[in-house]
């Protein structure tokens, strides 16, 4: 099968236009048409029709454009494989203010010039992640499993860094004074953690952390962002939240609120990075590398079932 055809193809399913198609390959729209021609007489299937817009997929070129797609991923791969340079690293992370987006600075920042794509797949389950790395619409993600079991064939998970947990609270709260708190002392609390979507890696994380520790853990109400959660701690004489030690979060000045480490034991969120088994980005080397150099969370630490080792 010519792979430029598969190509061809699938930008012109993705632009819905083959002169738009053409330009972005550098090449003429007669050329795409050829193309897309023969591989309709190779696939003896009819995959697109033309509108007054452009071109829509046909039942037979829906069904083919996840497996074309993957086969331009896989052959960029192995462009990518001898020629590193030959497009940027694309790695997904929770959030731009997560710990991964953080670590994922760090690491740029210590080797200025590398050509690093971070994103944010807009999905909670983490099996939707994986199928991205494996069609390779990314590299890598910052995603956990919590059963490896359940991974592609194609796709491996590896333990990136554990990130402690610590209480975020306000001015007026009973414990806004303290220096540290075991989790003894948040039994009883209301840690409100809205946004804690089922079949996520973080919604059993939180199962387990409340079983273990007698936790309170508030998911109730509406997600409404990072903003109106600081918002209703400056507010509020009883609610707290949990936050990532590494997880970047601005807030006004009078906001006044206060990041208290949960120690003895640190409450660790492991955080994996899954990836190709066979044949990655070659620049993902450097940022395992640079991985295994974080510090790891002080004294002894709590962490879910499920957390991986390296």
């Amino acid at each position: 099968m010519d792979t430029e055809a598969v190509r061809s193809f699938v930008r012109a399913a993705e632009l819905g236009q083959l002169q738009h198609a053409a330009d972005e390959l550098g090449v003429t729209q007669q050329a795409v048409s050829k193309r897309i021609a023969a591989l309709e007489r190779e696939l003896a299937a009819r995959l697109f029709t033309r509108t007054a817009r452009g071109v829509e997929l046909t039942l037979d070129g829906q069904a083919l454009l996840p497996h074309a797609r993957s086969i331009v991923a896989g052959v960029d791969r192995a462009v990518a494989a001898v020629r590193p340079a030959s497009r940027a690293l694309r790695i997904d992370v929770l959030g731009l203010r997560s710990a991964q987006a953080v670590v994922l600075h760090d690491y740029w920042r210590s080797r200025p010039g590398t050509d690093l794509d971070v994103v944010t797949l807009r999905v909670d389950d983490p099996h939707v992640a994986a199928a991205a790395v494996r069609a390779g619409e990314i590299d890598a993600s910052f995603r956990s499993v919590t059963d490896p079991a359940t991974l592609p064939p194609d796709v491996r998970m590896i333990h990136a860094f554990d990130s402690p947990l610590e209480l975020l609270v306000g001015p007026r709260h009973p414990l806004a004074s303290a220096r540290t708190l075991t989790p003894p002392r948040l039994r009883g609390l209301r840690i409100w953690v809205p946004g804690i979507a089922p079949r996520s890696e973080w919604a059993d994380f939180y199962d387990q952390l409340t079983e273990a520790f007698d936790l309170r853990i508030d998911a109730a109400g509406p997600n409404f962002g990072n903003e109106v959660l600081l918002d209703t701690l400056a507010d509020s004489a009883d609610v707290a939240t949990l936050v990532g030690a590494r997880d970047r979060y601005v807030w006004p000045a009078h906001h006044d609120l206060r990041r208290i480490p949960i120690v003895n034991p640190t409450l660790a969120y492991p955080l994996s990075l899954m990836l190709p088994a066979t044949n990655p980005h070659p620049g993902l080397r450097a940022v395992v590398d640079h991985l295994a150099t974080l510090t790891p969370p002080p004294g002894p630490s709590w962490r879910p079932s499920w957390a991986m080792t390296r």
